[in-house]
């Protein structure tokens, strides 16, 4: 548990090693899951949602931070058995729906993405999704992936932020842009976050904390 309101349900230790972490938020009796995984445990993550009491009518939102196959393998899945909304930026939603190998680095693990329909194609600098009566705010971070987005929501006070990968890489196939990434380390820097939850490094409490791992990657 993060807060009361956050938990991580996917990842190292909660799925299989090769899954990028998966986040669940819970508000106001409406949820939202952020990344879905390789998809080869799918089971288990239904299996720890189960725990955090959460009903699978609740789940509103899948909530994709980028196109990587690590964080969207399982999304197709989830969209198919929970009839959520699939949320990704305009900019990635293309590779996703194509299944695109190189680009969602799905040749990289050798597997093959199933398809995914975005619903709600993000397109802003900034934009807001309702989730109950909380608001969270979706931000374009390109440079790892050119949709690349992080979330922001304010849970028991304290400013959370998923930014799966931070840390990059930044490599050709992925159409990765290495000032666009800089840019937006720098970028996340003013969000004065309390709380990162990374997509591979874990979970950071403490703006000081956060500052430091985001200012880590900056050249």
């Amino acid at each position: 548990m993060i807060t009361k309101e956050i938990f991580q349900i996917g990842g190292s230790g909660f799925t299989t090693p090769e899954d990028a972490a998966a986040y669940l938020i819970h508000v106001d009796g409406r949820a939202a899951i952020v990344d879905a995984g390789c998809g080869n445990a799918t089971g288990q993550l239904f299996k720890n949602i189960r725990k955090c009491n959460v009903p699978d009518e609740a789940i509103d939102y899948l909530l994709i931070t980028h196109c990587h196959f690590d964080h969207t393998g399982g999304a197709a899945e989830l969209k198919e058995r929970l009839n959520l909304k699939v949320v990704a930026h305009a900019k990635d939603a293309g590779f996703l729906e194509k299944g695109h190998p190189e680009v969602t680095a799905a040749s990289w693990y050798g597997e093959v993405l199933k398809p995914v329909m975005v619903d709600i194609k993000l397109s802003q600098p900034r934009e807001t999704i309702h989730l109950g009566q909380r608001d969270i705010m979706a931000m374009h971070v390109p440079g790892h992936s050119p949709g690349s987005v992080v979330y922001q929501v304010i849970s028991e006070g304290q400013k959370v932020l998923f930014g799966q990968d931070v840390h990059g890489p930044i490599h050709p196939d992925l159409l990765s842009d290495p000032d666009a990434y800089q840019a937006s380390l720098k970028r996340m820097l003013t969000l004065e976050t309390d709380i990162l939850c990374e997509g591979h490094y874990g979970i950071f409490h403490g703006k000081d904390k956060v500052r430091d791992f985001i200012r880590s990657f900056i050249n």
